[in-house]
């Protein structure tokens, strides 16, 4: 069941803080929580004017997008990265630990 009035709040934190969001997607991809992470980038899209708007920038066709941010949904690597970059995002690697120095 789709929680609409959560989406929609969600939403509104992500328009006011963009700075949780990224945070958010961060801290879904560390745990790799697929689902997790596709029903935060809907709630983020919606933020950014809504899938139809972030399809259109990320230049994917819109029906293809509401299947990929579906729960069953498994976005090819290409079209994240062009989802993320339609948000003003982008995907990065990091090290888990820091470097160790050398002496």
């Amino acid at each position: 069941m789709k929680d609409r009035a959560h989406d929609e709040a969600m939403a509104e934190v992500y328009r006011q803080d963009p700075a949780y969001a990224l945070q958010l997607l961060n801290s879904i991809l560390e745990d790799g929580d697929q689902s997790e992470l596709l029903i935060a980038l809907r709630q983020i899209a919606k933020a950014f004017g809504g899938v139809q708007a972030v399809a259109e920038q990320a230049h994917l066709n819109p029906t293809q997008l509401y299947r990929t941010l579906s729960a069953d949904g498994n976005p090819a690597l290409s079209n994240f990265s062009a989802i993320l970059k339609a948000m003003g995002m982008r995907l990065s690697v990091q090290p888990m630990h820091a470097p160790m120095a050398h002496a």
